[in-house]
């Protein structure tokens, strides 16, 4: 006779096993090198001095801005209707701009990865997976103060 499928026979889902805030990088020791990234919409005229402001409040708090990377969404065609809409959920950013950004971790030796845009936890586990060295977003940075 055939069984049913119940719900205990599922796999339980997993948990995270350190707290968010545990996940978050603190830029504690004085000259942090960290790479800046920012994903804006093509609608959004003003993200460099949004990404000038970002590198200004991480400086501020002891990080050195080794290198700024940009992903804009809607640039291209047929991309317009979907501007506001993350390249991948898992990791915000296309696929070519997440390995443009490993290689200048990789070359500038950076100990982490700010993004300008808020993230995810799944996100974030996902990118530090991917990069080699621990993502944050400047929301969590500045909210640990």
């Amino acid at each position: 006779m055939h069984q049913s499928r119940g719900r205990d026979r599922r796999p339980a889902r997993r948990t995270p096993s350190e707290p968010a805030q545990q996940l978050g990088f603190r830029l504690t020791a004085l000259g942090a090198d960290v790479v800046l990234v920012g994903f804006f919409s093509a609608k959004r005229k003003d993200f460099q001095a949004l990404m000038a402001s970002a590198a200004a409040e991480l400086s501020a708090r002891g990080a050195r801005v080794v290198a700024q990377m940009v992903q804009r969404r809607g640039v291209s065609d047929g991309g317009a209707l979907k501007m506001g809409l993350p390249y991948s959920s898992r990791t915000l950013l296309s696929y070519g701009k997440v390995r443009e950004v490993a290689q200048a971790c990789e070359q500038a030796n950076a100990e982490a990865v700010v993004f300008v845009a808020s993230l995810t936890a799944r996100q974030r586990r996902t990118l530090t997976g991917m990069l080699g060295c621990p993502v944050v977003s400047l929301a969590d940075i500045l909210a640990g103060d």
